[in-house]
């Protein structure tokens, strides 16, 4: 069965099947559905099953629905060496294009261009070849020569896996390789993050700084770059004095063109919180809504009302940028010769400060918006103190140790 996948093109569907000419070289067969692809993406994937199984190379001179030697499997992967697994990579990188989203998609590619297909290409290696110690081969091999963490390749191993996933849906291959355990352990996180005096003189640091708002809502909320960059002013509630988090902003660069993406809801569910609106934030956010009032009447015509509903703009209204964040806070800290530590920390700072004043890691990830208890657990937990000081009290009274 020859490998193929669905690719949209002005709103419809055609299968694409990775043929060859008659020397060999690969020369894609684009053949129309006639369907749109906007909800008929299962009737597509239909007839790109059937068109695999039923497609004859013109060369050979069997009818396409000759039936098949006893000995024969009944829908027999692909031969070896029919694809390239970097051809397939490709492919597979259109198939889910239009299935996440394109931050993702960004993720997907980047790896994909940059590190697995230069790799596989150059070695020559088919999908139907591909074995685990190839992939182990290829970890090491990303390893050695980026210097990079095992996060890292554990990224790629998932891309990967996914790739192959689907490439076992479709019968192109009989087991996934990657399945069989080839990927290093994963790297426990030890995120950096400032006390409670280092987070006092930072707040000195950055006041009337273009940074202070985002240095704030990150310390004291735990909010992420894309959380601060998309509050909006419907989401502060100065009646209840609540301050919701359900709109991100964030930016990515795709085929050489920057683009912001803005999203009416937060990363996940759980990150999707409402928080109390202090009497600190209440006044700082008052003070702002009133700057952005004058300030649209100082410029006029050159304020910029595209942004009119963001908190977080500058004096012409235009929305501070998530990459300015992230570039500047560096600046300062160099400039006024403190500890570095990237703008992130900063949520970690947070998560320490909370923990060490001996709030749960339960309520921790209600007030960081993480999914899952297993993430809060495994990024904090080694910083809990607390439950440690009431074991060693418990210990204590247990045993009667003496040491002389």
């Amino acid at each position: 069965m020859i490998a193929g996948h669905l690719q949209e093109k002005k709103g419809l569907f055609y299968i694409v099947l990775n043929c060859k000419d008659e020397n060999g070289k690969r020369k894609p067969k684009w053949i129309p559905t006639g369907l749109k692809a906007k909800g008929n993406k299962k009737k597509a994937e239909v007839l790109l099953l059937d068109a695999r199984k039923n497609y004859k190379d013109p060369s050979e001179d069997v009818e396409i629905n000759q039936p098949q030697s006893k000995q024969e499997p009944e829908n027999p992967p692909i031969g070896e060496g029919e694809i390239l697994f970097a051809d397939f990579m490709d492919q597979w990188l259109q198939m889910v294009k239009h299935q996440i989203e394109l931050t993702t998609y960004v993720t997907y590619e980047l790896a994909v261009e940059r590190r697995i297909n230069p790799y596989f290409r150059e070695k020559g290696i088919t999908l139907q070849s591909l074995q685990p110690r190839h992939l182990h081969e290829f970890y090491m091999y990303i390893l050695s020569t980026y210097k990079v963490k095992t996060n890292t390749v554990q990224h790629l191993h998932a891309n990967i896996r996914q790739a192959l996933q689907y490439a076992y849906a479709m019968d192109l291959i009989l087991t996934n390789p990657a399945d069989k355990g080839v990927r290093p352990k994963k790297n426990q996180f030890v995120g950096s993050f400032y006390n409670s005096s280092e987070l006092n003189e930072l707040f000195d640091v950055v006041k009337d700084d273009p940074v202070e708002l985002a240095v704030l809502l990150a310390a004291f909320y735990g909010l992420r770059r894309g959380e601060i960059v998309g509050l909006k002013w419907q989401s502060i509630n100065f009646e209840n004095n609540t301050l919701t988090i359900q709109h991100t902003v964030t930016a990515i660069t795709h085929n050489g063109k920057y683009i912001e993406l803005e999203k009416d809801r937060a990363k996940n569910k759980s990150s999707h919180r409402t928080l109390p609106l202090v009497p600190v934030f209440r006044e700082l956010l008052l003070r702002l809504l009133d700057e952005q009032q004058l300030n649209k009447k100082l410029y006029k015509s050159s304020y910029c009302m595209n942004y009119k509903d963001y908190i977080y703009v500058n004096k012409l209204g235009e929305r501070i940028k998530p990459g300015y964040i992230t570039q500047h806070f560096p600046l300062v800290l160099e400039k006024n010769e403190l500890r570095r530590i990237r703008f992130h920390d900063l949520r970690h700072s947070c998560a320490s400060l909370l923990l060490a004043n001996g709030v749960s890691l339960k309520e921790i990830q209600e007030w960081l918006g993480h999914s899952h208890y297993s993430t809060t657990a495994n990024i904090y937990a080694h910083l809990e103190y607390h439950s440690k000081i009431s074991s060693a009290q418990v210990m204590s009274n247990s045993l009667n140790l003496q040491l002389t």
